[in-house]
């Protein structure tokens, strides 16, 4: 358990905007249950020694839903709508307001359906935070065969570029993904993603506004800082009904 003060000193945001249908579920992404219990409840069980509180964005159609279930479990969390599917950057930059309003030090950032994340992997985000509260960015990475995500880096070992898969890049044999986990200053959520959030930038093969570009444009600024995961399998977000089926196995296999 991490001691008072780092906890009171985080907030999460979870965007969950998604509706699921990958995964051939009637419910709301975030909710459909892995294991039995819904993606919602696995993340806010990782997450909830080490964050106050807690910032959902989903979709119009699924808001009472979350809200409803987020209620029943008594957590500190708000609820907030993305109207439109433009993409993971509006997604997190919706969550400006509500952050701005707090005053934690560190917002920390994981997509809803990242629910294998290792406990050892978050405690070490936790750790390394703290021991670098200037950092902007704070983010563990894997290696893995046939990456959906690989990060580009030069000389100097600085993110110069992430390639991503389904905007139809090259992708390596082997890379360095990002795991879908992220701590950001708060200066680096308020002030350096909303500034970057200003540029019309859209991916080529999606169209849509992606986050992880901001990775580079902020390593470019101030430095980005990474360390290795537990678990390459712990990377494996939740998309289909077969990663369902994996995550489910690797879970079983972990405790």
């Amino acid at each position: 358990m991490p001691p008072a003060e780092g906890r009171d000193s985080r907030v999460l945001v979870i965007p969950a905007a998604g509706t699921g249908s990958r995964l051939k579920s009637t419910l709301p992404k975030v909710l459909v249950p892995v294991l039995g219990r819904a993606m919602i409840d696995r993340l806010i069980d990782v997450y909830e020694p080490y964050v106050k509180s807690v910032v959902v964005v989903t979709n119009p159609v699924a808001r009472a839903a979350v809200t409803q279930h987020l209620d029943a479990r008594g957590l500190l969390a708000s609820v907030v709508v993305q109207e439109q599917p433009t993409g993971m950057l509006d997604a997190i930059t919706i969550a400006h307001a509500a952050v701005g309003a707090g005053v934690a030090a560190h917002v920390w950032i994981t997509w809803c359906d990242q629910v294998g994340v290792h406990p050892l992997t978050v405690a070490r985000l936790a750790e390394r935070t703290q021991a670098n509260p200037a950092a902007p960015i704070v983010m563990p990475t894997c290696t893995r065969p046939d990456p959906y995500i690989h990060l580009l880096r030069d000389s100097r070992h600085r993110i110069t570029r992430v390639l991503q898969r389904r905007e139809g890049d090259a992708m390596p044999a082997i890379g360095e993904s990002d795991m879908g986990l992220f701590s950001l200053s708060r200066r680096a959520f308020l002030d350096d993603l909303h500034r970057y959030a200003t540029m019309p930038m859209v991916g080529e093969g999606t169209g849509e506004r992606n986050f992880l570009p901001f990775i580079p444009w902020m390593d470019r600024q101030g430095g980005v800082l990474t360390f290795p995961c537990v678990d390459a399998q712990e990377s494996t977000g939740v998309n289909t009904p077969e990663e369902l089926a994996f995550i489910e196995h690797y879970l079983r296999a972990r405790s």
